[in-house]
């Protein structure tokens, strides 16, 4: 009786893991491209395209940190990869990418310096990232965002537009 309320339990955690995944609807790739392509029209480099590929990738690794309770990059990256988390509360992709496009005011682009932190920032108007694919997961009363880039950008002493 025990082993199988603990199986019921895992398949309710983890189908809740993936249908929350879900609950940003078809609207989640239309709103995430939208608000990175409005951060790249300010610094005029080319709009990105939406990945397919690039949103399982990101929904895995969204999913895998929700289910251990974790928030860290991919520790074998394929991409560039952003990540965004929100506790007690939920995000918008407009508001996880402004959360992201607010590192512009550490960005020194004549000296290609950062005060602070501001990768968020230049992984979103990297001119030759040309996909992106993002995904959020929902659980233990928190949110993890993902977006994943490709080509990554934030490559040292190169400018990212």
């Amino acid at each position: 009786m025990i082993r199988l309320a603990l199986i019921s339990l895992l398949l309710v955690t983890s189908a809740g893991i993936h249908l929350a995944a879900q609950t940003a609807g078809n609207s989640l790739p239309q709103e995430m491209l939208a608000a990175h392509n409005a951060v790249r029209a300010k610094v005029s480099v080319p709009a990105l395209s939406w990945s397919h590929e690039l949103a399982r990738v990101a929904q895995e690794w969204a999913d895998e940190l929700i289910a251990k309770n974790q928030f860290a990059h991919h520790p074998h990256p394929q991409y560039g990869e952003n990540l965004f988390e929100i506790s007690g509360a939920s995000a918008t992709p407009s508001r996880v990418v402004d959360a992201w496009a607010s590192e512009a005011t550490n960005y020194e682009y004549r000296t290609n310096t950062c005060r602070g932190r501001c990768g968020h920032y230049t992984q979103i108007v990297w001119r030759d990232t040309k996909t992106v694919g993002c995904a959020v997961a929902r659980g233990h009363n928190r949110e993890v965002w993902v977006c994943e880039y490709d080509p990554h950008g934030n490559t040292t002493g190169e400018k990212p537009y």
